[in-house]
């Protein structure tokens, strides 16, 4: 028995040539992990001397070398009928008495006094290797009990080394079939076909961000994700605060859950795919104390391991416990310099067929083949793009022809997404209608460069591809190159670019976007007539019975994403600024905005804070502050105020904002002010005083000082910052600020656009220049070109 069967709790790491990668693990785990806290399920393992016996008392090892001496590994076009001939070999073989007793004893054991139901899952002694997944590749049997299903499961299992997308799966990557044995994990159930359950990355995995515990979830059993059945909830968790005991959950995405996994009573379909109640489709599957319990786990989890680890759990419906399930090495983003990324830009337009979640951030055209199933394979050409309902292991020898990957179904953690991932292709996930908009044999441009929205275009649109390698990129001495943000969804790949924080976030990307509803329909939603608004904001917020508090945690949310993105380095938030005719294009904003002949120059920034025209909605903006930086600990966030146009007024806000739980240099909070209006100029002093520092908005404040309105095409000719006179009111303002011992940037494209510009900020000796991350290196090279000579004027001027 002890060469066959190794208990849980006498394996670890180093048994991986024993019982493979995944038994290897959960052994580590259950012997090592447990006694921190970790609960992982107990069980037993057969080993590869087991599964060496069972071919030896067969003579079955010939026979499955042949057969795979057989396999045309140019166009594998005999894969499917080697894998079924191999496949029956082992089927239909008997496995030895002495070891059929020996898992019989093993079972009887972890079972105690009754059997109950177990899970067996295969494991290669290849599998779970960092250099290759393998992850998907056997089969797995749930809700096993009994001596006689036990072993039938066993067998199966022995036979799933030799599943198709196994065989091409060895063969891709080198490894030798007769060197590969299979080893059966056995483990106590835990019941989540009556709760829920998900998979977990220690790592964000679209863009490898190493601070983010990504979490998804459904209810029932896990398999709807990897199939990519249904979209499932999503969490985000930042490590670091994590660490500190603060609300590290960054943002939580409600997936609609459609369909619900479970066990059946027919023995011909053991496992059915229900439909979800709508009540549970709008529930989350995890509250937040679970949440953080399994983002604490996966903290020590990635600490034992050393590195990003990809994790499944499962929470059980009897004990209403969480367990962890499987935890292998997480394999894509681990093998990475996140230093060197590619860009992807589209160069034309074109007729958008399809939109669905976007996988990785690529771009990629040709054919568009439907496909049904594998069976389809053969219709397939390399370099073309599957387009399908949805894929599952049995795709992946197909999959590695594609050039991109559309289905209707599924989410970022679905097969399709983790196949798209290690293939290096782009994928269009979750479209719905992929499938019918497409039709087959049509040129496509798949689009996953546009933020988490990948789109799927007519026809061969031009784009461009350009590798970056920030490693190269020298750091700016004395002038931090910072970034404008606004997007959270771009935030975690935009981390990787050279930056000192970000100098400019702007929140109304999230409310447009995100949010949609103007703030005060939201205080006000009692009062509105409007039927078709009403329903159109219940709609928006329909698990959030709390209407306010949709406002407050969305925007949090995304301000706090791109506060992770960059911590410990400033984000600096500007409190919204939407003109009157901007707010009245949100959700319910007519009802609350005036009507004015030039809404550039009227109500806009402060003086809407402390107006009774929006002061509750600005209460909403600074209790989503408040949130980030208390309650989530984010305290590398700090807040610009736009628009300012007098002293008295900017008195008046920063009382609102104490007023609202956001005073001046409580826990550290530095409150700024765009410097945009001559007035910030002519009494720079002043406004010193009040606030903290500048950042100067040098389109508002060119306008104003040249008397143009910006949104005028006929006279757009005469708008530039490098006007003397632009020029002039920047120096000035600068001089004030450094003579006031304030903190003094600039948000703008001129610096990167003209070297002569970002010469003449370094030259008057401003702190800062805020950069689009698309301007960000071509900013920071004129920086430096102006820091080396200025460097060079110091030098050269004599010293008294």
């Amino acid at each position: 028995m002890d060469n066959y069967i190794k208990k849980f709790k006498e394996i670890s790491i180093a048994d991986i040539a024993a019982v493979g990668g995944k038994n290897s693990s959960l052994g580590e785990m259950f012997s090592k992990l447990s006694s921190k806290g970790i609960p992982v399920p107990d069980g037993f393992a057969t080993t590869a001397f087991a599964f060496e016996e069972f071919l030896s008392h067969n003579s079955l090892h010939l026979p499955l070398h042949d057969l795979v001496n057989d396999l045309d590994k140019n166009n594998f076009s005999n894969l499917q009928t080697i894998g079924a001939k191999a496949r029956a070999l082992l089927l239909k073989a008997d496995m030895p008495r002495s070891m059929e007793l020996a898992i019989v004893h093993a079972y009887k054991e972890l079972c105690e006094t009754a059997y109950f139901e177990v899970a067996v899952r295969s494991s290669a002694t290849a599998e779970d290797l960092p250099q290759a997944s393998f992850a998907g590749q056997h089969e797995s049997y749930l809700n096993v009990k009994g001596e006689k299903a036990l072993l039938q499961a066993v067998k199966k299992c022995f036979a799933s080394l030799y599943t198709d997308r196994a065989i091409k799966y060895r063969e891709d990557n080198g490894f030798a079939h007769e060197k590969v044995a299979l080893s059966v994990g056995v483990q106590k159930m835990v019941r989540s076909d009556q709760a829920s359950s998900g998979v977990l990355f220690t790592l964000e995995p679209e863009s490898g961000f190493r601070d983010i515990i990504h979490i998804s979830g459904v209810w029932g059993l896990g398999e709807n994700i990897v199939q990519g059945t249904v979209t499932p909830d999503e969490f985000f968790v930042f490590k670091p605060t994590l660490r500190q005991g603060k609300n590290a959950i960054v943002q939580k995405k409600l997936g609609e859950k459609a369909k619900t996994m479970i066990y059946s009573n027919d023995e011909a379909n053991p496992i059915i795919n229900i439909d979800t109640p709508k009540e549970k489709q709008e529930r989350f599957v995890l509250n937040d104390e679970e949440i953080t319990k399994l983002a604490n786990w996966s903290l020590l989890i990635e600490e034992h391991y050393q590195k990003p680890m990809d994790i499944e759990w499962a929470k059980d419906g009897i004990s209403n416990e969480l367990s962890i399930i499987q935890a292998r090495p997480e394999t894509v983003h681990s093998q990475k310099n996140p230093l060197v990324i590619k860009e992807y830009q589209l160069l034309d337009k074109g007729v958008v067929l399809t939109e669905g979640q976007a996988i990785g951030s690529k771009i990629a055209t040709g054919v568009a083949r439907i496909l049904q199933s594998p069976k389809d394979s053969y219709k397939l050409k390399p370099g073309e793009i599957v387009v399908t309902n949805l894929t599952s292991p049995d795709w992946d020898p197909i999959l590695k022809n594609a050039s991109a990957i559309i289905t209707n179904k599924g989410g970022r953690t679905s097969h399709a997404s983790i196949v798209a991932r290690e293939l290096g292709v782009p994928a269009v996930v979750g479209c719905n209608d992929a499938t019918e908009k497409i039709a087959d044999g049509d040129t496509v441009t798949v689009s996953c460069s546009e933020g988490k929205t990948g789109f799927v275009y007519n026809g061969a649109l031009k784009f461009k591809e350009v590798e970056l390698d920030f490693s190269k990129v020298k750091k700016t001495e004395t002038t931090k190159a910072m970034l404008i943000a606004g997007d959270p969804d771009k935030a975690f790949k935009l981390s990787f670019y050279p930056n000192d924080g970000v100098g400019l976030m702007r929140i109304e990307f999230i409310i447009t976007h995100t949010i949609q509803i103007h703030p005060m329909a939201l205080v006000r939603f009692n009062e509105l007539k409007d039927v078709a608004v009403k329903q159109k904001i219940e709609e928006l917020t329909h698990h959030y019975p709390d209407k306010e508090k949709y406002f407050v945690d969305k925007l949090a949310e995304g301000v706090a994403t791109i506060a992770a993105a960059f911590y410990p380095k400033d984000v600096i938030v500007r409190m919204s600024d939407f003109k009157t005719n901007e707010y009245a294009n949100l959700v319910g904003g007519k009802d609350f905005e005036p009507t004015e002949e030039n809404p550039m120059i009227g109500f806009r920034g402060a003086s809407r804070y402390y107006h009774e025209l929006y002061r509750e909605g600005f209460r909403l903006e600074c209790e989503a502050i408040r949130k980030v930086r208390d309650e989530m600990g984010f305290t590398n966030v700090k807040v610009m105020i736009p628009f300012c146009r007098t002293l008295e007024e900017g008195n008046k806000v920063i009382a609102v904002m104490k007023k609202y739980g956001l005073s001046r240099g409580v826990n550290n909070l530095k409150i700024y002010v765009m410097a945009e209006i001559p007035s910030n100029v002519i009494l720079a002093g002043k406004f010193a005083q009040i606030f903290d520092g500048f950042s100067i908005g040098s389109n508002d404040l060119t306008q104003l000082t040249l008397g143009i309105d910006r949104d005028s095409a006929i006279i757009s000719h005469l708008f530039s910052e490098q006007n003397e006179a632009a020029k002039e009111m920047i120096a000035t303002m600068i001089s004030k600020a450094k003579k006031a011992g304030a903190r003094i940037g600039l948000c703008g494209q001129a610096p990167s656009d003209f070297p002569e510009f970002a010469k003449f900020l370094v030259e008057q000796g401003i702190d800062s220049i805020s950069f689009n991350h698309d301007a960000l290196l071509k900013g920071i090279e004129n920086i430096l070109q102006a820091e080396k000579k200025e460097i060079k004027k110091l030098q050269q001027t004599p010293s008294l």
